[in-house]
């Protein structure tokens, strides 16, 4: 039998992640697993103000994410889950796959906003980037995907 003992599942806040979201509940409660939320803030340049003092960009996305992925942690905990969260700062693909070795999950379930062309070829795709190279399962959750039916719907 296989046994998922943890959970990585990066969030941005987009609607693909929230569905991801749902996804890891789903599989933690089936399996009685922990789960571990992590944000990615990517680098930005610094911006300049008019005194030639830098700002750190980066602090204050790092700060909002941190509350934004406090007030899920709430929400998932409440549903009786063991839940842990991280925001890092970085380069998402490469943190994803660090957390994921460094925590030593069972399974990453990843938001995937599905995009096509010139935009993925200038941005690059992160889940493809963690499908490829994790060297755990990955289950990919798109933004566009049918809603799964819950128990209480089907009533």
């Amino acid at each position: 039998m296989i046994k998922i003992r943890k959970i990585l599942c990066p969030v941005d806040f987009s609607d693909a992640s929230r569905k991801s979201i749902r996804y890891a509940r789903e599989f933690a409660q089936g399996m009685g697993a922990s789960l571990h939320l992590l944000n990615v803030v990517e680098p930005r340049p610094m911006a300049v103000d008019m005194s030639l003092s830098y700002v750190p960009l980066e602090e204050d996305l790092e700060k909002a994410a941190r509350e934004d992925l406090d007030a899920i942690v709430k929400e998932e905990a409440a549903h009786g889950l063991e839940v842990t969260s991280d925001v890092e700062i970085g380069t998402p693909s490469e943190i994803i796959l660090d957390k994921a070795e460094e925590l030593d999950v069972n399974l990453i379930i990843l938001g995937s906003h599905g995009k096509t062309g010139l935009s993925r070829l200038l941005m690059g795709s992160v889940a493809e980037s963690v499908v490829r190279r994790a060297m755990c399962p990955v289950l990919i959750v798109k933004a566009e995907e049918k809603e799964f039916i819950e128990e209480e719907e089907e009533k």
